[in-house]
């Protein structure tokens, strides 16, 4: 249980969470890491907070109503995190959603996927839209500006729209992370989970980000803090509007690549920032890979099952070659 926990706390935080601190590290890359990491932990301390106290223990914001926690974990479970760890190396924008709760709920996965593909097409779609109607006044003034300070009532922006979007990030997500421990739980695990989310989150910080960071730095621009703020903004709506529609887990991640891929479009054509050929090479690489999670966690979740069967055989085996040892033994005098 805490190992399955640990495991998906450092792969979701690595990986999902970049998603959303990413335009935060970037355009905040002056300032030193670890006051970065004060702030995003302690927004993180208080949503947790929040949940356990005012949903009865569940943190998860009824996330996993629809997911009962098995009565015995398997080290079969652990199989879902380490994959996404090692997707994670390769720098691939994967959903934990996906990866993670289809290994506890298959059948959920086509509500899910239907979620999360609706996600991105809004998110696309949106950012297409604004993208296209501020594009000749804001951005191409952003750009044009880009070496010079911005004014300080930006930071504070940048600031409040972080904040804002990583608690409906962890509205979404924290089931993800919380799927491998009771459903209600005790005070003294909160803190621990409180605890070991921040120490997670404080190497995360100190890395700057690590290999998901360059989905975001790839991106035009990204490391102004002006445009990182509507980015920002733009996602943590979509992201509180599909929370309020429903409890169905889905896919943060593929609403932040089609916030990404609307608006890397809408910039090419606007301001032609790159050639067309290398805007959908980044927009199709990224979709790629965030597709490759979904073929990942099908296989994953049609064959845990069998795993967890063969695991439990495989147990029974030894124990009653252990218990036939016992008992043809010599007796002891």
């Amino acid at each position: 249980m805490i190992l399955g926990f640990s495991l998906a706390s450092y792969a979701v935080v690595a990986n999902d969470a970049i998603q959303t601190l990413g335009t935060f590290l970037a355009s905040n890359a002056r300032r030193s890491w670890w006051v970065l990491w004060m702030y995003g932990s302690g927004i993180l301390a208080a949503t947790l907070l929040y949940a356990w106290w005012f949903n009865d223990g569940d943190v998860s914001y009824g996330r996993l109503e629809a997911i009962p926690r098995p009565e015995a974990l398997s080290w079969v479970h652990l199989i879902p995190p380490l994959a996404l760890l090692a997707l994670t190396r390769w720098g691939a924008p994967v959903s934990t959603t996906f990866l993670l709760l289809t290994a506890f709920s298959p059948k959920g996965l086509g509500d899910m996927l239907s979620k999360s593909v609706l996600g991105y097409g809004v998110a696309f779609l949106a950012a297409i839209v604004i993208y296209l109607a501020v594009a000749w006044t804001v951005e191409k003034r952003f750009l044009e500006t880009a070496d010079q300070p911005a004014p300080a009532y930006w930071t504070a922006l940048q600031w409040v729209s972080t904040g804002f979007l990583w608690t409906q990030w962890l509205v979404q997500d924290l089931a993800n992370i919380f799927v491998y421990l009771p459903r209600k739980l005790a005070f003294e695990h909160l803190v621990g989970a409180i605890v070991l989310m921040s120490a997670i989150q404080m190497v995360t910080f100190y890395r700057r980000g690590g290999e998901i960071q360059r989905v975001v730095t790839s991106k035009t621009n990204t490391d102004d803090i002006r445009s990182a703020t509507i980015v920002d903004f733009i996602y943590a709506v979509i992201l509180a509007v599909f929370a309020d529609w429903s409890r169905v887990p889905m896919s943060t991640t593929w609403v932040f690549i089609g916030l990404l891929a609307g608006r890397e479009l809408a910039l090419t054509l606007r301001l032609a920032v790159r050639s067309q050929a290398d805007t959908l090479r980044i927009v199709f690489s990224d979709l790629g890979k965030a597709t490759a999670g979904i073929a990942v966690s099908v296989v994953v979740a049609s064959s845990l099952p069998w795993m967890l069967e063969a695991a439990d055989r495989t147990s029974a085996v030894l124990a009653e070659e252990a218990m036939a040892a016992i008992q043809g033994a010599p007796a002891l005098r």
